[in-house]
């Protein structure tokens, strides 16, 4: 048996066709596209019909790649961008270009919305999570507030990948986690909170799809594209989820004590549990997962941003090169320190926050020195997440990495040291895609307990020994120290307002 996983992501779109028996990625395809131009500031927008597009061709092109094996194809996974926000009119079209994750025109609409429900405590109690400018319900106020007529159009509210789901299937719905970073679910109950939907928009509620279990379907593969596509009339599209509730499943992060780390253009740190993790400070968002159960997340948006900003300084430097410059100086970088905000910051709230490079002497004033710095401050800005997790109770003994970043043995022998853990990366890069790959095959079998989910993932999600790295406990104290001079940097030039 076959399943397809699509990873829908900001910049492209990735389909894999798994075999279930062997864990083999038998063919892959990747399409990629661009954003619709700014019009004001903090807009960042993408057409929904790009993604269809990329869905459609990857799809295509994957299936032409087993051409003899189509008929084994029993379900679909997709993971999608989290948070954006599509709105449809009563005949399904697209009412505006959809607003992303990474949009930040949202605010002042944060800041409404927090004020309107009573303090961000009690936006806290009330969703798990602080109002924060990625989510998706100040999108929507802010577009009832800036553009009336089109939420008068709007007849339906989705995510990303509610969105591909319906093109898919037919039907509308949304799964526990994907919903879970709207900012309007209650991640204690799995239900709307009711006085958020109110404050957003009235009416919300009506425009809002149904709610359904991770493990349930979003339906089957309409008609037309299995036949267009020569598949099986029965292809199982399976409810997806959120590039991060996917990537979870796509690491084997599907039991405590496992944590994942993504070094991408922007790091994501997240765990699993079995219960709910509030965060009263709302640094860590309180998410459910895509299997049932809960996932609470640090994001930080500068992790590759910086170090390939930094890379493109000292021209004609590779990968490899600033590796090897970076490890020519010790741990903490001889005291040079650098407040990694060069895109604002999500965890800790800075949306508006810029990079401080401190510390600077005749000494550490180097390329070598800026090289390590860079590294260190990104790392170290997950790293603050990593505290809050430890606060709130959430105890990794293993990390296992993803993205860029873990093709460096440097950079992966660094986040070991700086987070005090073995870290580990995994034989598959396609981590989201492979999550919905293997949530497919879950919804398209027989027994949709967690217990088939963990069993899948245990054959299908295989750990690389070789990259494994333990913490050197000296350079950890040096790190310890680090973060405890950053922390007290940012909120000394946060009171003084100079951040």
């Amino acid at each position: 048996m076959i399943t397809l996983g699509i990873d829908s992501g900001t910049q492209s779109t990735k389909t894999i066709a798994l075999d279930l028996e062997t864990g083999e990625i038998l063919a892959s395809a990747q399409q990629a596209y661009g954003f619709v131009e700014a019009q004001g500031e903090g807009d960042m927008e993408q057409d929904p019909a790009v993604w269809i597009a990329a869905v459609e061709a990857t799809i295509t092109e994957v299936l032409s790649k087993i051409p003899e094996r189509r008929s084994e194809v029993v379900g679909i996974g997709v993971s999608g961008q989290q948070h954006g926000l599509v709105l449809l009119d009563a005949a399904n079209s697209v009412v505006r270009p959809a607003k992303l994750w990474c949009d930040t025109s949202t605010t002042a609409q944060c800041s409404e919305l927090t004020k309107t429900l009573g303090g961000e405590a009690k936006v806290v109690e009330l969703t798990g999570n602080a109002m924060l400018t990625g989510y998706t319900a100040p999108k929507i106020l802010w577009v009832r507030q800036n553009e009336p007529q089109n939420w008068a159009e709007t007849a339906s509210v989705l995510l990303p990948h509610d969105y591909i789901n319906w093109w898919l299937t037919g039907v509308k719905s949304m799964e526990y986690g994907d919903a879970s970073g709207t900012a309007l679910l209650n991640v204690k109950t799995r239900s709307w909170a009711q006085p958020v939907l109110d404050a957003v928009a009235p009416g919300l509620a009506e425009k809002l799809p149904s709610l359904r279990h991770s493990s349930e379907p979003a339906g089957t593969l309409r008609e037309e594209l299995s036949s267009k596509w020569h598949l099986a009339s029965s292809v199982t599209v399976s409810s997806g989820g959120g590039d991060n509730m996917m990537g979870a499943i796509g690491t084997g992060n599907v039991s405590p004590g496992i944590m994942t780390a993504s070094l991408g253009t922007s790091g994501t740190l997240y765990a699993f549990s079995s219960s709910p993790v509030v965060d009263p400070k709302g640094e860590v968002a309180a998410f459910c997962d895509s299997t049932g159960s809960w996932m609470p997340l640090a994001c930080t948006m500068n992790v590759t941003l910086v170090t390939e900003l930094t890379r493109s300084l000292f021209a004609g430097w590779t990968h490899e090169q600033y590796a090897t410059v970076a490890a020519t100086i010790p741990a903490g970088s001889e005291g040079l320190l650098l407040l990694p905000y060069l895109a604002g910051e999500r965890t800790p709230n800075l949306p508006h926050g810029s990079g401080v490079l401190h510390g600077i002497t005749t000494k550490n004033f180097t390329p070598a020195h800026i090289a390590r710095a860079a590294m260190e401050g990104v790392t170290l800005g997950l790293a603050y997440g990593l505290e809050r997790f430890r606060t709130l109770g959430v105890t990794p003994t293993e990390i296992r990495i993803t993205g860029g970043g873990t093709k460096s043995h440097f950079w992966r022998q660094l986040c070991a040291d700086v987070f005090g853990v073995p870290t580990v990366c995994l034989t598959s890069s396609e981590g989201a895609a492979l999550g919905g790959a293997i949530q497919a095959a879950w919804a398209a079998g027989e027994d949709h307990s967690i217990e088939a989910l963990h069993a899948l993932c245990s054959r299908l999600v295989t750990l690389d020994e070789s990259t494994r790295c333990v913490a050197d406990p000296k350079n950890t104290a040096v790190y310890q120290e680090l973060l405890e001079r950053a922390n007290k940097l940012r909120a000394a030039l946060t009171a003084a307002e100079l951040l």
